[in-house]
């Protein structure tokens, strides 16, 4: 993480979205989302069959102990 009181301005200006970058996304919100071929809208029975391949942070400590 990073701690925004130990950067610059200048670093904090590059990260920050532009007003174009903020009008995309306040558009993108509004668009609904379509499912389609290439990316089906997951099923009960496939949210079930799915395995995470990173471990949950609770998983992975639990290991560690």
């Amino acid at each position: 993480m990073v701690n925004i009181d130990n950067m610059t301005d200048e670093m904090k200006k590059e990260l920050a979205f532009t007003k174009e970058e903020l009008d995309e996304l306040a558009r993108a919100r509004t668009m609904p989302i379509i499912f389609d071929e290439d990316c089906p809208e997951t099923t009960p029975e496939k949210a079930i069959k799915f395995k995470r391949i990173n471990p949950s942070r609770q998983a992975a400590n639990s290991t560690l102990a």
